[in-house]
């Protein structure tokens, strides 16, 4: 990504020099929208006023409600506006800045329209905080208004969207209206990594990726969206992104990685000048559950998309999306204070199981048995590994869906922290593929995110172990944490982000990050990725510390010597080894030399410290001090 570290500057800490490519077009649009753009200080000054709490604001629930938990916040349109309003705006102060907080929300809209553009709904998305409609479609919920992420001024001068993680918006409209002078020109979804845009529908103004109205540097390091229809999109600063099954009116510019897949109206393939790898058509793709309402008879239902193959366009445009409606009685509905115990219970029961808003402590493994179970997690709930336990894993079984929700390593190393499938037999023979999977059902893990340090010390062997057949993995986030509490070479130790050893697994939208060895290992046969972006670690002590085998540092994305079937579009790993800069690490990419494993459209890029000597294998020049945030491409190998 571009930045020198996702934590807030000290004085020593070397500035970042702005992104490329995109100066001209952004001066050429405000200046279009005669906008005038307001000082940082407009930005928190909209934020002074006081604000009622969360607690005081929240609306209250029908008898027929199911309960969700208090961090549930359920809206109607025949809600007075400055209610919701007074709601949202309480949660966003609380959340915009909690970065390693334990509050978690989720923000529901009832089918209808909220605002109007005489008087917009506008309001800011913060940490661990889900946005969604209720309806069947996009179009059952309309904003008229914004649903924004804004950088974050850490300083007056280091406004920033680098470490915007940890929130979403989904299932449905937002028809821009209203704001301030710049804020007038687009909604705002200035993200990073985990914070996915899902079914949304945006009309009556732009979608800009970058927040160009506090100061600078207004760095962004995306990011994904899927399932949606824009008009035009500002990429401004956004050092990558990942488009999938989408409808675009357009799109401004790249930067290192943009990467689009299965969506209309996307640039051409060009990369490296632009930067844009362009599929015609997803190879594969499960869109993630979500949560709706019956507004005649008040009935709510988890709505579990069919898996498509060779895909494009949205999955709503044309009509309902395929699929099936699961009641809200086949859930339970899991608390924070419930023990896995009970969990375990209720799905040995047959129970789908929602995770509402919170922390859980699980001091056990949460086991998922049953073919086409569904997890769904709101408001980015969360499962904190207690004494070494695997928080969460799935049986050999078909067609699961884990949808939403985030898993932190504990104090005590844990093996890993989500196991799909089983592992190798007892005598380290590889197991046997089974009738259990199926192509046409597959597993899918939608907004999974891992965290290993951050809000307090994590340990974990490897954050995502896959040992199924046909999985797909969208939106995937594994985090050994840089910055936080916990966070140091023998702190938050961890050895890899994702191993797969599965056959026929999709990635679409792999992020791994900073991991001690591989980011990523791929041992399965026939593996996709649409969409890779890597940091490698910065805090190795030294060189002697971050080697093996005679090579220097560890790749970033791995394919097992092995495999004969693997294959890869836009892909970038990035150094910034700030402890120690002379390090090294010899490759970004390491993969077999065979027919069948093809890789395209790859980069690495310096960071500010340290040096890739290549891309992939010994391939690709090296980037360096030389030339900081200038990539070094290989555009098909």
């Amino acid at each position: 990504m571009f930045r020198f570290s996702k934590v807030a500057p000290v004085p020593s800490t070397p500035r970042r020099r702005p992104p490329l490519h995109f100066g001209r077009w952004l001066v050429t649009i405000v200046a279009a929208a005669a906008i005038a753009v307001p000082s940082t200080g407009f930005a928190q000054a909209a934020l002074a006023a006081p604000m009622p709490s969360a607690a005081q604001a929240a609306p209250a629930a029908s008898v027929t409600t199911p309960d969700f938990g208090p961090n549930v916040k359920i809206f109607d349109p025949s809600m007075p506006q400055s209610q919701i309003q007074a709601a949202v705006d309480a949660i966003a102060t609380e959340q915009v800045n909690n970065e390693m907080g334990t509050q978690r929300y989720s923000l529901l809209f009832k089918p209808g329209t909220y605002g109007t553009v005489a008087n917009p709904l506008v309001f800011q998305v913060g940490y661990y905080t889900e946005v969604a409609g209720l309806g069947a479609s996009p179009r059952d919920v309309t904003i008229t208004g914004h649903v924004d992420v804004y950088n974050r001024c850490l300083t007056a001068d280091n406004c920033i969207a680098l470490n915007n993680f940890w929130r979403s918006v989904s299932n449905l409209t937002i028809n821009v209206a209203g704001g301030a002078e710049c804020r007038a020109s687009g909604n705002f979804w200035a993200v990073s990594q985990a914070a996915p845009m899902r079914r949304v529908n945006i009309t009556g103004g732009n979608l800009t990726l970058m927040d160009y109205c506090t100061a600078g540097p207004q760095y962004a390091s995306g990011g994904f969206i899927a399932d949606s229809k824009t008009g035009f999109v500002i990429n401004g600063s956004q050092q990558q992104f990942l488009v999938r099954d989408s409808s675009l009116g357009g799109w401004s510019n790249g930067v290192w990685n943009q990467v689009f897949a299965g969506t209309e109206g996307a640039p051409a393939q060009s990369f490296p000048d632009p930067t844009y790898t362009t599929l015609a058509s997803n190879p594969s793709s499960r869109e993630k559950p979500y949560l709706s309402i019956d507004t005649a008879t008040n009935a709510y239902s988890v709505f579990v998309p069919s898996a498509r193959t060779n895909s494009s366009g949205t999955t709503w445009e044309q009509g309902q999306t395929p699929g099936t409606a699961i009641p809200l009685s086949k859930f339970f509905l899991a608390k924070p204070s419930d023990s896995v115990q009970e969990i375990n219970n209720q799905l040995a029961r047959g129970q789908n199981l929602i995770l509402t808003p919170g922390v859980y402590d699980v001091d056990r493994s949460i086991t998922i048995k049953r073919p086409d179970t569904v997890v769904l997690g709101l408001g980015v709930a969360t499962l904190t590994a207690l004494n070494g336990a695997v928080p969460l894993t799935v049986a050999d079984v078909k067609g699961v869906d884990i949808a939403g929700i985030m898993i932190d390593a504990g104090s005590v190393n844990s093996p890993a922290l989500l196991r799909v499938g089983t592992t190798r037999a007892a005598n380290g023979q590889a197991r046997a593929h089974t009738n259990w999977s199926d192509p046409l059902d597959p597993t899918a893990l939608q907004d999974v995110f891992f965290r290993i340090g951050g809000p307090h010390v994590g340990k974990a062997t490897l954050a995502l172990e896959v040992n199924s057949d046909n999985v797909i993995l969208d939106d995937i986030w594994a985090w050994r944490a840089d910055h936080g509490i916990g966070v140091g070479w023998t702190e938050n130790t961890s050895d890899t982000g994702v191993v797969v050893n599965g056959d026929n697994v999709t990635a679409t939208g792999l992020f791994s990050e900073h991991f001690q060895k591989y980011n990523v290992i791929w041992n399965g046969e026939k593996g996709k990725t649409i969409f890779f972006q890597n940091e490698l670690p910065y805090d190795a002590p030294n060189q002697a510390a971050w080697q093996h085998d005679g090579v220097l540092g560890w790749a970033g994305y791995k394919v097992a010597d092995s495999v004969k079937n693997h294959e890869l579009w836009g892909g970038g790993s990035y150094i910034y080894t700030n402890v120690d800069p002379s390090i090294h690490a010899t490759r970004g990419f390491e993969v077999p030399v065979t027919p069948g494993v093809r890789m395209h459209d790859l980069l690495t890029v310096q960071l500010g410290a340290g040096t890739l000597d290549h891309v992939i294998n010994d391939t690709g020049a090296p980037v360096t001090s030389a030339a900081i945030g200038i990539p070094s491409f290989v555009v098909s190998f």
